[in-house]
């Protein structure tokens, strides 16, 4: 499992992407079609086709890394090209949900808890 210290922010390319890219065809990817920066601490997850395989890319210090994820059974719950764009910004606890196999949408899931700091 990817360690969560140091990640800001997770972005999926939302619809299939060709996993045949490898580090320099997905940063190109997120730098021209989501117009961001792949040099930062953010998760980059792209999916292939058939939902059965992923690709996280991370910068990390001085290079990136590039996390393979493949099924042997079932599918990633991967959400579709739709009119808000073809990139989803979502939280580090939906991204387990997503490596588990489940959908984004958990509706049962406890609200996420924060605490307060009263001084």
């Amino acid at each position: 499992m990817l360690n969560g210290a140091g990640i800001d922010r997770v972005y999926l390319a939302c619809g299939p992407t060709d996993l045949r890219k490898s580090i320099d065809g997905l940063a190109v990817l997120v730098r021209e079609r989501f117009q961001l920066d792949p040099f930062t601490t953010c998760l980059f997850v792209f999916c292939n086709r058939q939902c059965d395989k992923l690709k996280i890319l991370q910068w990390e210090h001085n290079g990136f890394w590039l996390h393979y994820r493949r099924l042997e059974k079932g599918k990633f719950q991967w959400p579709a090209k739709n009119s808000s764009g073809v990139v989803a910004k979502i939280s580090r606890r939906e991204l387990r949900w997503l490596l588990d196999g489940l959908s984004l949408d958990q509706r049962q899931a406890h609200p996420k808890v924060t605490a307060n700091i009263i001084l």
